[in-house]
């Protein structure tokens, strides 16, 4: 009975550290399963590689354990111990929660490997304790063991993906050849869509302007990883042979993921919307990204066609490179003898943003023709995405009737510049999915339009800028104070740079306020904000921040 009383703190600790390595899956999965992206995150802060009350639990148990020394039958100091393990183990608060755990397979066998390995690890630790001398026998060993199990639990959920790989890879690639066996069996065209950013509103305005006339199907939602789009073929084409269009959004973190992507999905059409600083920090430079997005083009075959975005110089670079044969440029910025001096294809001109949505002439420069477009899509930026897909249109046969058609009835794509109106009269504009340095100049001068009254700023700022990130952030401050009367900067830390910008623009500092959560600055609009006033929700950060 004393025995298994001694081995309560170990047990209770142990009990802890599967519920921290559950906790904790839910970052790892937001990290896509990446260890180093994970063990990044981990390192970022003292606090989560060593809970404070956990480790100011186990040093009271090691000192308990020297004190009690002399009495190895203490029963009161294992209780004592095992009490003071509850009070660690305790789960913290989660706060706000944006995106809870999603229990996929995969992540079940990963949990059941790292939760093993704990008991694994405790077992080990308690076996050597035997080896040590008499005094760290005492309770105070069971408790400093399951401690140390506790303590390690993010390297426990590593190890436990490390494990489960051998059965993942076998899994990823049973699963890729049933995706590669239905494409091939419908034979669809392929279109590629790639870009730091702007691929999946374009695949959005696509799809819709590709069904005037054909049966087309793009990936869900942001389904833009090898896994990602081989899980759509699988659950959406494996029974439907309808499918003539097939468009895939292809995004990357490294380089060499587009080229798999490829492999799974050959395209025929590729679209490359922008080559910008968006996950500069893990890509390193814009050349790196730029031979990324490349990736795209140069799997395209002897016929095959690329709809490049001239307005972006990474992106001109690609079309110097000579493949493929046949390129079709699109322009918003240029005028129209720059655009012809330049072989451009589409131009936009006579652009007309506003809270309505955007209205502009869409001119194919080589033959003339020409068609005016009005969408209740907002943003200026927004022109270069549907002069993307007019090109890929008009170069597969859909009628311009048709796409002017298609596009006076398109909405964005959720949570990207979307527009509402609440109960109360309150203008929301929802850019929250993300930000990018030229995103925010379209949505900063859509908040701007608003004159029926006050224009509020929800911002936690960019991420993953690498290098480039207090600049543009700092930017985003000085822009911020031409277009808003209010400001509210969701974390003190990485909205530093924006404060800076915004104090530096003269700014009323009065109506500028930094909060620690969403929840707060939402609850200040609904107290603060009335009808004919406007908030823009500008990207919203995930829970790893």
């Amino acid at each position: 009975m004393l025995e298994l009383l001694q081995l309560a703190p170990a047990l209770i600790w142990l009990a802890g550290a599967w519920a921290r390595v559950y906790r904790l899956a839910r970052f790892y999965q937001i990290e896509e399963y990446m260890n180093r992206r994970f063990l990044r995150w981990q390192a970022a802060s003292w606090r989560r590689l060593i809970p404070p009350r956990s480790a100011t639990a186990w040093l009271a148990g090691w000192a308990m354990a020297w004190l009690a020394a002399a009495d190895s039958s203490s029963a009161g100091l294992s209780l004592a111990l095992s009490a003071a393990a509850l009070i660690a183990v305790y789960p913290p608060r989660a706060g706000e929660i944006k995106r809870g755990l999603v229990l996929t397979d995969r992540l079940k066998r990963m949990l059941a490997a790292s939760t093993l390995l704990c008991g694994l690890a405790l077992v080990a630790l308690l076996i050597l304790g035997e080896r040590v001398p008499a005094f760290a026998r005492q309770p105070g060993m069971s408790a400093s063991a399951g401690a140390l199990v506790f303590l390690l639990a993010p390297l426990w959920l590593v190890a436990g993906n490390f494990l489960a790989q051998p059965v993942e890879e076998t899994l990823r690639r049973r699963y890729l050849r049933q995706a590669a066996a239905t494409l091939g069996r419908i034979d669809p065209t392929v279109i590629g869509i790639t870009g730091s950013y702007g691929k999946t509103t374009t695949k959005h305005f696509l799809r819709e302007i590709m069904s005037a006339r054909y049966q087309t199907y793009a990936t869900p939602q942001s389904y833009n990883t090898l896994m990602g789009i081989s899980l759509a073929i699988n659950r959406d084409l494996a029974e439907d042979y309808r499918t003539e269009y097939f468009i895939s959004e292809m995004g990357a973190y490294v380089e060499g993921e587009i080229a798999r992507i490829c492999q799974l999905t050959p395209p025929d059409i590729a679209i490359v919307t922008e080559v910008g600083p968006q996950h500069l920090e893990r890509f390193g430079s814009l050349e790196n990204v730029k031979r990324a997005k490349y990736e795209l083009i140069k799997s395209l075959g002897r016929d095959g066609v690329a709809v490049l975005n001239w307005d972006n110089p990474y992106i001109r670079e690609m079309a110097a490179a000579g493949h493929p044969g046949r390129i079709i440029a699109v322009s918003r910025q240029l005028s129209l003898d720059e655009a012809r001096e330049q072989g451009v294809d589409w131009l936009a001109s006579e652009m007309e943003p506003s809270l309505r949505g955007l209205r502009f002439r869409a001119t194919h420069l080589p033959t003339g023709e020409s068609a005016l477009l009005e969408t209740p899509v907002l943003g200026a930026h927004n022109a270069s995405n549907l002069l993307l897909c007019i090109a890929a249109a008009r170069h597969e046969g859909v009628a311009m009737r048709d796409i002017v058609g298609r596009v006076r009835g398109l909405q964005p794509a959720e949570s990207r510049l979307a527009l509402s109106t609440t109960a109360s009269g309150v203008t929301i504009i929802n850019d929250a999915y993300s930000a990018n340095p030229q995103g925010i100049v379209s949505a900063l001068q859509t908040l701007g339009m608003n004159r029926a009254g006050g224009r509020l700023l929800i911002t936690p700022g960019m991420i993953e800028l690498g290098e480039l990130q207090e600049t543009e952030n700092r930017r985003l401050g000085k822009l911020a104070a031409q277009h808003a009367t209010d400001i509210i900067l969701v974390g003190a830390a990485q909205t530093k740079p924006i404060l800076e910008g915004i104090q530096s623009a003269s700014f009323d500092m009065r109506r500028a306020r930094v909060v620690d959560s969403l929840s707060e600055a939402v609850d200040w609009y609904r107290e603060n904000l009335s009808a004919g006033d406007a908030v823009l929700f500008l990207n919203d950060l995930p829970d790893t921040y």
